[in-house]
């Protein structure tokens, strides 16, 4: 009786995702962020840089398989069906984690996050070398851990404003009071 009922309380906070699985080991959120290091612009700190893996490694969190994706407004065929989404994407990357470790091995190091900065570099321009799949893409589709990452981090709001040294704020509304002026400098950063 005592399990039944708590079967019964918890069961809609796991529509929530409260008890979701981790998408990735402690092992992989290290390549991540050794992935991340090599990738991402010299002009993130450790502290950046680590909020982008956050949210990446989040991303996957709260990925949720058959989520409606969009009804294709102003696709010009009309209504159209439901868009649902796929599986995760994260289900495709233990073999790219497998190659990335090995690659390292061969070079002495322990694991891909062990290795020193240089050797991590050569083996993901090796890896993007050798890569089919040379396009980077808004939203993780699984071909490229690394194009993933690389992806995820440049089309976001904090990249344009690396990018342009200004608070443009990509994904916010700033209204239109101000609207008539450039957007705030970064201060050289």
């Amino acid at each position: 009786m005592q399990w039944a009922v708590t079967f019964v309380v918890t069961r809609p906070f796991f529509k929530l995702r409260l008890f979701a699985a981790a998408p990735f080991t402690d092992p992989q959120v290290d390549t991540i962020r050794g992935i991340a290091e090599v990738v991402l612009p010299t002009a993130l700190g450790r502290q950046d840089r680590e909020q982008v893996v956050g949210r990446f490694v989040a991303w996957f969190t709260n990925y949720r398989a058959g989520a409606d994706m969009g009804h294709s407004y102003g696709g010009g065929s009309g209504f159209r069906l439901p868009n649902p989404s796929g599986p995760s994407p994260a289900s495709r990357y233990a073999p790219q984690f497998t190659a990335l470790d090995a690659a390292a091995h061969a070079k002495g190091a322990a694991s891909f996050a062990a290795a020193p900065l240089g050797d991590r570099r050569a083996i993901v321009e090796a890896t993007l070398s050798a890569s089919q799949n040379g396009r980077l893409s808004a939203r993780p589709n699984g071909n490229s851990l690394i194009l993933d990452v690389m992806g995820f981090y440049f089309s976001s709001a904090d990249a344009f404003d690396l990018c342009y040294n200004a608070d443009i704020g990509r994904e916010t509304c700033r209204g239109l009071p101000g609207s008539d002026r450039a957007p705030a400098s970064r201060g050289g950063r």
